[in-house]
């Protein structure tokens, strides 16, 4: 599965270097381009249980607003003022768990849960942490959605969260990124 943010696998163009990156305000200084580059040369950590907690989270790079309006976005979403707060995640065993999204609107909620596991990503085919919102009690639009996360840095995860309506290769919206080590 591929998508549609795939480069053309004919090209024999060398990819740019990695950026250094170690916190979530490093992360949210890079563009969707340089945010994709760095997801692709991430891993994922041999048991789930890295992601264990509620690491604080943030809201990167939205792939419409990747622009001018990219500043703007980027300090709202790093604001107390922004309605996601980030996710939970809580391990069944080294390849499986759950989660759910924190909210800080409506009084503090946590909302629509997911499982989680490893599984070839939508963006490279290589391994990723599949967040899968495809639960009955979710509604249909998040049910949609498709998250996946990759180890870029020690503690520090990358992911794509991509429209996926089964018709065609999921569609990148934004990229987001949780911090275990904070």
């Amino acid at each position: 599965m591929n998508v549609q943010t795939q480069p053309d696998p004919r090209s024999t163009a060398t990819p740019p270097p990695a950026p250094t990156v170690r916190t979530l305000d490093d992360l949210a200084a890079l563009d969707v381009a340089a945010l994709e580059a760095l997801y692709r040369r991430g891993t994922v950590p041999a048991s789930l249980r890295a992601l264990d907690g509620s690491p604080r989270c943030r809201m990167l790079a939205v792939r419409a607003l990747d622009g001018a309006a990219r500043g703007a976005l980027a300090r709202f979403a790093a604001s107390e003022a922004f309605p996601w707060a980030g996710k939970s995640f809580t391990a069944r065993g080294d390849g499986e768990g759950t989660g759910i999204n924190r909210v800080r609107w409506f009084g503090g909620k946590q909302w629509f849960p997911f499982t989680t596991r490893v599984e070839p990503s939508a963006i490279d085919g290589a391994p990723c942490i599949l967040l899968d919102y495809d639960a009955p009690v979710n509604p249909r639009p998040i049910r949609m959605i498709r998250d996946e996360l990759r180890e870029v840095a020690p503690g520090l995860f990358l992911g794509p969260a991509m429209l996926d309506t089964k018709q065609a290769p999921p569609r990148l919206v934004l990229f987001f990124a949780c911090d275990v080590g904070n």
